[in-house]
């Protein structure tokens, strides 16, 4: 559960980046949330006191998790500069490949809506595997 309220957590902190949260980012939250099991309280709590960071222990978690705070930086259909920071940060937080980070943040405006496909995501991440 910790790993969850974190994830919200974290994705609550990268819509906040910009002084406002945005209808389709506070719906991405409560569907992504729900999705993973939390209640709509327990996502609304988490606004106010936000989850310590805790990262997943499975790698394609991780990775799963970034490509998640990826999505929620593009609902709104631009990627601020501290966005961009915030999800670098993030990554090497989750324990990400740098480089694999950075290739995704600069290939996600090759595709539609900024959003990477996960099979390509994957590609990705194990051409940058150690």
């Amino acid at each position: 559960m910790d790993e969850k309220r974190s994830l919200i957590s974290e994705l609550i902190a990268l819509s906040k980046i910009d002084g406002y949260v945005s209808e389709n980012e506070s719906g991405l939250i409560k569907q992504m949330g729900n999705l993973i099991g939390l209640s709509d309280k327990e996502i609304l709590d988490l606004f106010e006191h936000p989850a310590p960071f805790k990262a997943p222990a499975e790698h394609i978690e991780r990775i799963t998790q970034f490509h998640r705070m990826v999505l929620m930086a593009n609902v709104d259909h631009k990627v601020e500069n501290s966005e961009i920071e915030f999800l670098k940060f993030a990554g090497i937080k989750l324990g990400l490949n740098e480089q694999a980070i950075n290739e995704v943040l600069n290939r996600m405006s090759d595709f539609p809506d900024n959003v990477i496909p996960p099979d390509e995501l994957i590609s990705i991440y194990k051409k940058h595997m150690n």
